[in-house]
């Protein structure tokens, strides 16, 4: 983050201190401030039906779970489903340390990663929705990108395919020029749709392998909304998550409620489906 950022921040997590009439701003001010910031301002006024909300739990968990298996994938930071900016939830992941460039690796685990909230809603929920529109653009041009750009690709080699676009200058319209014959481009989009395959069915075959944890994933966060990397960890290695930091009763636990004592909400999860 630059000079400004910080600042930025710092003013964030002051105005959050401001709101619960705190005269020190502490680290939870500076939690929420990041959150604002990389996220997106919450919704919380957003109603969302009960089977929408259930739907981006997995999708969401669809996201985390790719991201704690892969090995090169950033570490998962926080999972929210409270609306934020336009998004119905958020996966969020900070890598652990800077990053100058990314290697062939990194990028065929983001492109994975980027799959696994449409294939959760596909095992899970049995429907598809318009959330993960945009995810695939995002994967279908990291994959087009190692092909044309990156010389990531066995089959076609370290070659840059890419279109030359010149840039607006002085009133000139943007030019663009093609150096591909056709049968280069079929080349090309057969090597995209490859790689785009190989990580969809990898993504596809983590989730139903753990689908447990899928469905812990989405119980937390029907619960609580928003969960961490505690929350997170406690689930891959088979713990009951523990309740965030942060976290309080929407209803004071009470002795006439069967078992209701803070912890994971009683959401009965569908079977895990067969592989088709």
């Amino acid at each position: 983050m630059s000079g400004a950022d910080l600042a930025n921040l710092c003013n964030e997590a002051a105005l959050m201190a401001a709101r619960r009439n705190a005269r020190v701003v502490e680290m939870q001010d500076f939690e929420k401030a990041k959150d604002k910031i990389f996220m997106g301002p919450e919704r919380k006024s957003m109603v969302m039906p009960e089977e929408e909300r259930r739907n981006t739990a997995y999708h969401e968990s669809g996201h985390a779970l790719i991201g704690k298996l892969l090995p090169k994938c950033d570490p998962v930071h926080k999972v929210t489903i409270i609306p934020r900016g336009r998004a119905l939830g958020v996966t969020m992941s900070l890598p652990a340390q800077d990053r100058y460039s990314y290697d062939r690796e990194y990028m065929l685990n983001q492109i994975s990663m980027l799959f696994g909230g449409r294939i959760a809603e596909e095992v899970f929920m049995h429907q598809m929705t318009t959330g993960a529109s945009n995810v695939f653009e995002r994967a279908t041009n990291l994959a087009r990108d190692m092909v044309m750009k990156y010389g990531m690709s066995d089959a076609l080699g370290p070659m840059v395919y890419a279109e030359n676009e010149g840039e607006v200058f002085l009133g000139r319209s943007v030019t663009k020029t093609t150096n591909m014959s056709e049968q280069t481009m079929e080349k090309v989009d057969s090597e995209v749709r490859r790689i785009i395959d190989d990580q969809y069915a990898l993504a596809r075959r983590l989730i139903e392998e753990n689908s447990d944890k899928m469905h812990a994933m989405a119980k937390a966060l029907l619960e609580w909304e928003t969960i961490d990397s505690e929350q997170l960890d406690d689930i891959m290695a088979g713990k009951e998550p523990r309740p965030p930091k942060d976290w309080t009763p929407r209803t004071p636990p009470s002795g006439s409620n069967g078992g209701g004592n803070g912890g994971t909400p009683a959401v009965n999860p569908e079977p895990s489906p067969t592989a088709a």
